[in-house]
C-alpha cells in the first residue's frame, strides 16, 4: 500500500521513516524543494543513528530509503490508501492541505492529520467526506515513541477508526483511541505539567536543575519538564497551549508569562540552541 505524507519537517520525516521502515511505499510531499532536500538529509541522519545504535542494518537502511519518493506536487497523493498530513500547526494551512489532497484520493482512502492540538471535527469541515477523516497523533521522535493517539471527530466512521488502528499496529505502534477534545489526552496532561513547571521556575520556587531532577528521579521520567520543553520547542509548546486555551477557555492552559517572554526573545529550545538550557 502507498502512504502519502504531506510535510517534510521533523514530524513528517519521522512519520515517513516509521512507515517506510514497516515496508510501505511512501510519497513524501512538500511544496518547498529546499524542505524536501533538508528532510531527506534528516532522514539519512536518523537512519545512520539507528545503525550506530545497532537498531538497523545497512540493508534495512537501504530498504527504508528505497521506499521513499518525494514530490512538490500535491496531486501525487493519488493512489495512496492513507494520507497523513504533517504541515505546520495552523488551522488554515491544515484545512487547505487536506481539502486539496482529498480531490486526488480514492474515495476509500483514509485522511489523517498529525495535529497535536487542533480540533479534528473543526478540520473535518473542510472535507467533502469527513467520515474518513481522523487524527493520528504521532509522538516526537516518531521512530522511537511507541504510542499513537487515534483521535475521533464527530463524523469519523467506525470503519475508518478500525482500519486506522490496524494500520498503526502494522507500524509496531500501540493505537490509543481518544475523543476529540482540546489537547486530546497527551497534551491536555503534558502542557499543564510543563506550564506549571515553568511557573514554579519563574516564581523562584526552585531552580531549573532542581525542577528537572525532581521529575527524573522522583517521577522516573527520562527528561525533566524544562528539558522536555526545550526538546519540543518552546514556540511549539506555547502554540499548543494557546490552541487548547482558546478552545477550552480554561485558565490553567494559559501559557506562562515566562514562556511567552522567552519565545518573544527567540529562546526556542534545542532547535536554535537556546532555551531553558544552552546547547553548544
Amino acid at each position: 500500500m502507498k502512504v502519502a505524507v504531506i510535510g517534510a519537517g521533523t514530524m513528517g520525516i519521522g512519520i515517513a521513516q516509521v512507515v517506510a521502515s514497516a515496508g510501505y511505499d511512501v510519497m513524501l510531499i512538500s511544496d518547498h524543494e529546499a524542505s524536501l532536500k533538508a528532510g531527506l538529509g534528516r532522514l539519512n541522519a536518523n537512519l545512520d543513528k539507528a545503525m550506530a545504535k545497532g537498531g538497523m542494518s545497512a540493508e534495512q537502511k537501504a530498504a527504508c530509503l528505497g521506499h521513499v519518493k518525494t514530490s512538490s506536487t500535491i496531486s501525487d497523493v493519488g493512489g495512496a490508501g492513507i494520507l497523513i498530513e504533517a504541515v505546520p500547526e495552523e488551522l488554515k494551512i491544515k484545512s487547505a492541505v487536506i481539502s486539496e489532497a482529498e480531490k486526488y484520493l480514492d474515495k476509500n482512502a483514509i485522511i489523517a492529520t498529525n495535529t497535536s492540538s487542533i480540533s479534528i471535527s473543526t478540520l473535518s469541515n473542510s472535507l467533502k467526506d469527513p467520515s474518513r477523516f481522523l487524527g493520528l497523533h504521532f509522538f516526537n521522535p516518531a521512530p522511537v515513541m511507541k504510542v499513537i493517539e487515534v483521535v475521533l471527530g464527530e463524523k469519523t466512521s467506525a470503519e475508518t477508526v478500525n482500519n486506522a488502528k490496524s494500520f498503526v499496529e502494522t507500524l509496531s505502534k500501540t493505537p490509543v483511541e481518544v475523543k476529540d477534545s482540546p489537547g486530546f489526552i497527551s497534551n491536555r496532561i503534558l502542557m499543564i505539567y510543563i506550564n506549571e513547571s515553568i511557573n514554579a521556575f519563574d516564581q523562584g520556587i526552585a531552580d531549573r536543575d532542581a525542577i528537572d531532577t525532581i521529575a527524573r528521579l522522583g517521577f522516573h521520567h527520562p527528561m525533566g519538564p524544562l528539558e522536555l520543553a526545550d526538546f519540543i520547542g518552546l514556540d511549539v509548546c506555547m502554540d499548543i497551549m494557546d490552541a487548547i486555551y482558546q478552545q477550552s477557555n480554561d485558565e490553567k492552559f494559559k501559557p506562562s508569562p515566562l514562556l511567552v517572554r522567552m519565545v518573544k526573545e527567540g529562546r526556542l529550545g534545542r532547535k536554535n540552541k537556546k532555551g531553558f538550557y544552552d546547547y553548544p
